[in-house]
C-alpha cells in the first residue's frame, strides 16, 4: 500500500474513532462537522458573489482572503487546539519510514479532515466568483490547488519548525505572548474603521495591491488575469511551494532526531505557605495553594489570564474610539474581563489531567467535591480580584469617568462569581483532558475538540444569560444595583457549585477518564 493511501486510511480511521466514543465525543465531532458544513458553504456562496462586482473589486478581496487563509493556516495551530491533533513530529518519530515518505503521509494527513474540505471549497468559490473565460478557468483550477498546497506546508513548516520549543515552558510563555499580537491584529480592521481614517473601497485597494506580490496575491491574480502573465505567476508559486516543502522536509529531519527538551529535570522550589495563614488547614487550603501555584507557573493558565487581559483592553480602546460611552465604559470593560477570567474555570479539572486521581480519592461526598470547586474558585479570586480593581480604574480615568470605577469593581466580581458558578457545572458535564505538555498541535486530546469549543461556547452563554439581571438595569442607567452583582454573583456561585458537586460527584470515575486521555 502506498504511503499517501495509508496515511489517508489512517487519519479517516481516526475521524471515524470519534463516533465510537461517548455521547460527550460524539457531540463534539458532530459540531465540529456541522460548523465546517456551515463555514464552507458560506464561504463558498460569499466567494462565489464576487461575480456581480467590479472585477477590480473582486480580484482585490480574493488577494486579501487568499493572503489572510496562509496567515490562518499559519498561525492558528500555534495559538488553538491546531487543525491536526495527530502530527506531532514526535508521535512519528519510530515509525520505519524514510523523511520523505513521511512528509508525503503527514502532507496527505493534513489535507485529510473536514477543515481542510471547507478550506479547499472556499478557494474554489473564488474560481466560481473570478475566473473569466477558458483560460482564467484553467490557471484558476491550478491556482485553488496551489494556494491549498500552499497553506498545507506552509502550515507544517511552522509547526514542526517550533514544535520541540513550543513543548517547554518558555515556548509557552512565547505563545502567550504571540497570541496577544495575534488578537491585535485580528482587531486591527475594527479599530480602523472606527477610526474614520479613509473610505473601506480605498483601503481594499491599498492592502490588496500591498498583498499583490505574496505568493497568495499572485495566485488570486493568475485566477484574475487568465493570461501569459498569470500562467508565469503560477510558476512562480509552484516554486515557492516546493521550496517551502523543502524546507519543511529539512524541519522534520530536525525534529525526528531532536531530543524532547521538555522532559528534563527542572527545580522545584517549596512555597511560603501564605495561604494558611489566612485559609485554615484543610483540603480548602490545599486546592488554595495548589492552583495559585498552577497560576503562577503554569504556562496554559497564563495564556488565559493574558488573553483575558487583552480582551479588556483592546475592548476598551475600541469603545474609547468609536464614541464617547459615558460611565458605562469601565463597567464593559470590567465585567468583560470577569467574564473572560470566569471562562477559565469551565473545564476546572482539565489541567489536573491524571493527577485528578489524587483528589478523586479524598472526595468521599458531593461536600467534599464542592469544597475542591470553592478552593479553585478562592485562588482564582485572589488573583482576579485585584486585576479587575486595576483595569476599573485604569479604564475610568482613561475613559475620564471616574465615577464609573466603583460599579465597575462590583459588576466585575458579579460576573465573576457568576463564571465560576456556571463553570462548576460544564466542568463536570463537558470535561476534556488539557495536554500536559501543551504544543503547537494541541489544547485538548485527540477527539475533544469540539467538546472543548461546546463547553466554552456554553459557558460563555450561561455566563451571560445568568449575568443579564444586574446588567439590564445598568442600561438603564440605575448604577444602584452595581451594589447587588457581588450579592448575586457569590449566590450563582454556591448554587452553581452544589449543583456540579451534585452532578459531579456520582461522575467521578467518568470524569476522571475525561480529563485523563492520552495527549
Amino acid at each position: 500500500m502506498s504511503t499517501v493511501a495509508l496515511f489517508a486510511q489512517l487519519k479517516l480511521r481516526l475521524l471515524v474513532g470519534n463516533l465510537r466514543g461517548d455521547i460527550q465525543r460524539k457531540l463534539g465531532f458532530m459540531f465540529t462537522l456541522i460548523m465546517s458544513v456551515f463555514v464552507s458553504v458560506i464561504g463558498f456562496l460569499l466567494m462565489s458573489l464576487l461575480r456581480l462586482a467590479p472585477h477590480d473589486v473582486a480580484a482585490s478581496i480574493v488577494v486579501v482572503v487568499f493572503s489572510a487563509m496562509l496567515i490562518g493556516w499559519t498561525v492558528v495551530p500555534l495559538l488553538a487546539f491546531g487543525l491536526d491533533d495527530t502530527l506531532d513530529p514526535a508521535r512519528l518519530s519510530l515509525f520505519p519510514l524514510p523523511t520523505h515518505r513521511l512528509a508525503v503521509g503527514m502532507f496527505t494527513a493534513s489535507a485529510t479532515g473536514v477543515w481542510p474540505l471547507a478550506t479547499l471549497i472556499i478557494t474554489a468559490g473564488a474560481l466560481a466568483g473570478l475566473a473569466t473565460g477558458v483560460g482564467g478557468v484553467l490557471l484558476g483550477i491550478v491556482a485553488v490547488l496551489l494556494q491549498f498546497a500552499l497553506c498545507l506546508v506552509a502550515s507544517r513548516l511552522v509547526t514542526t519548525a517550533l514544535s520541540s520549543a513550543m513543548r517547554t515552558r518558555r515556548g509557552r510563555d512565547v505563545l502567550a505572548v504571540a497570541a496577544i499580537f495575534v488578537v491585535l491584529l485580528a482587531q486591527l480592521p475594527n479599530l480602523l474603521l472606527n477610526s474614520n481614517i479613509g473610505d473601506p473601497a480605498g483601503m481594499l485597494r491599498q492592502v490588496a495591491a500591498l498583498l499583490r506580490w505574496t505568493p497568495s496575491g499572485m495566485a488570486a491574480h493568475a485566477m484574475a488575469d487568465g493570461g501569459l502573465t498569470g500562467l508565469a505567476e503560477l510558476v512562480v508559486v509552484a516554486l515557492v511551494v516546493v521550496v517551502v516543502g523543502w524546507l519543511w522536509i529539512k524541519a522534520l529531519s530536525r525534529a525526528l532526531v531532536t531530543p524532547d527538551s521538555s522532559t528534563r529535570a527542572a527545580s522545584v522550589r517549596r512555597g511560603s505557605g501564605l495561604v494558611d495563614r489566612f485559609v485554615p488547614s484543610g483540603p480548602l487550603a490545599a486546592v488554595v495553594t495548589k492552583e495559585l501555584k498552577y497560576i503562577m507557573r503554569e504556562p496554559r493558565y497564563r495564556v488565559g489570564w493574558f488573553s483575558s487581559v487583552l480582551v479588556a483592553v483592546v475592548l476598551g480602546f475600541s469603545v474609547t474610539r468609536s464614541g464617547d460611552a459615558g460611565a458605562s465604559t469601565p463597567i464593559l470593560l470590567t465585567a468583560s474581563a470577569g467574564m473572560m477570567i470566569a471562562l477559565q474555570a469551565a473545564n476546572s479539572f482539565g489541567i489536573d489531567g491524571r493527577s485528578l486521581w489524587m483528589n478523586a480519592v479524598t472526595i468521599g461526598s458531593e461536600r467534599g467535591l464542592s469544597t475542591d470547586l470553592a478552593g479553585r474558585h478562592l485562588a482564582g479570586a485572589l488573583v482576579a480580584a485585584p486585576l479587575l480593581t486595576l483595569i476599573a480604574v485604569a479604564a475610568g480615568l482613561f475613559a475620564g469617568h471616574p465615577e464609573g470605577i466603583v460599579p465597575a469593581v462590583l459588576i466585575g466580581l458579579g460576573a465573576l462569581g457568576t463564571g465560576f458558578g456556571v463553570g462548576s457545572v460544564t466542568s463536570v458535564v463537558i470535561p476534556y483532558t488539557m495536554p500536559e505538555r501543551m504544543n503547537a498541535f494541541s489544547g485538548a486530546a485527540p477527539g475533544q475538540g469540539g467538546q472543548a469549543f461546546v463547553s466554552g461556547l456554553g459557558a460563555l452563554l450561561g455566563i451571560s444569560l445568568l449575568s443579564l439581571p444586574f446588567v439590564v438595569p445598568l442600561l438603564f442607567g440605575l448604577l444602584w444595583v452595581s451594589v447587588l452583582a457581588p450579592f448575586y454573583g457569590l449566590l450563582a456561585e454556591v448554587l452553581g457549585r452544589r449543583l456540579g458537586a451534585k452532578i459531579g460527584f456520582p461522575r467521578l470515575p467518568e470524569l476522571l477518564s475525561a480529563v485523563s486521555r492520552p495527549t
